[in-house]
């Protein structure tokens, strides 16, 4: 449980982060970039990763993610641009049925009836959660329907990718995040180049502190969402759903109390459900029974 709320955490404070970058008119993308050099930097201090090791790895699984990890930052950007934030947020949170998906066809977790009330739950948890309310303002550009689709699908590729990181036996976990963080480093660095080069942007101390500390939060988040997979390798599903929803849980806490934000009876109702969620997936899992 330790980690998994850990990784909760880590998690939110990436969110947060990323709210103020638009606040403060800081350059998402250079921060995206600087975030993984500091990534790589504490995976190597923490974990001193071997890769020497690495020549029979998944460098497929390793490829897609370091494609992936700063592709979706960027597409995310993108969306909340063009369909606006709530639609965004709606494509995020239901990725979640990709991973829960996963967990029983592609890694062969058993279902169970208690199991099932959960994710069911958790996904009424979700959608209540979500502001369906639209803002004032709030113009949908035409085509972004696309963007969402692409938020929705890589936010659950993400989560099963790193699911079979963890299932990798050959090589340590830490070694393979490594190499999948200089891969996301190198390919955003050419693009923050690319970007200097034509003038859209300029390199600066500011920019790349915050990317640091950016990366801090990145990494705690991905780290401790791993162990949490390797503390409950039978039960994928209890980590994917315990995780989402608890992100969602902690956000809207952290929304009301340090943003101030207004909630309606329907989002109370989710946070209410989350709770109950989190109850039945995980602590079943751990202590053992209700299994049926």
């Amino acid at each position: 449980m330790l980690f998994v709320f850990l990784s909760i955490c880590c998690s939110v404070i990436v969110s947060i982060l990323l709210k103020l970058a638009k606040r403060y008119h800081v350059d998402v993308y250079q921060a995206i970039t600087w975030n993984y050099s500091m990534a790589i930097l504490l995976t190597w201090f923490f974990f001193k990763p071997q890769l020497s090791i690495i020549q029979n790895a998944p460098v497929y699984n390793y490829l897609a993610l370091g494609i992936l990890f700063p592709s979706i930052f960027v597409i995310m950007a993108t969306s909340v641009r063009k369909a606006g934030i709530v639609r965004t947020d709606v494509a995020q949170r239901l990725s979640l049925f990709i991973p829960i998906l996963a967990a029983f066809v592609l890694f062969g977790e058993a279902t169970g009836t208690v199991k099932a009330i959960g994710i069911v739950l958790a996904f009424i948890a979700i959608i209540c959660s979500v502001p369906w309310q639209k803002s004032a303002g709030n113009k949908v550009e035409k085509g972004s329907w696309i963007y969402l689709l692409i938020v929705f699908l890589g936010f659950g590729v993400i989560d099963v990718l790193l699911k079979q990181l963890t299932k990798v036996s050959n090589v340590p976990f830490t070694t393979a995040i490594f190499v999948i963080f200089i891969i996301a480093f190198v390919l955003t660095f050419i693009g923050l180049l690319y970007r200097v080069s034509i003038k859209k942007t300029k390199f600066s101390l500011p920019q790349i502190i915050i990317g640091w500390i950016l990366g801090i939060a990145n990494f705690g988040n991905i780290l401790f969402y791993l162990k949490a997979h390797q503390a409950l390798a039978n039960s994928p599903s209890a980590v994917f759903s315990s995780v989402n929803i608890g992100v969602i849980l902690v956000g809207t806490l952290i929304g009301i109390f340090v943003f101030k934000e207004k909630l309606s009876l329907l989002n109370k109702i989710g946070i209410l459900v989350a709770v109950l969620a989190i109850v039945i997936i995980y602590f079943p899992q751990t202590l053992g029974f209700l299994h049926l």
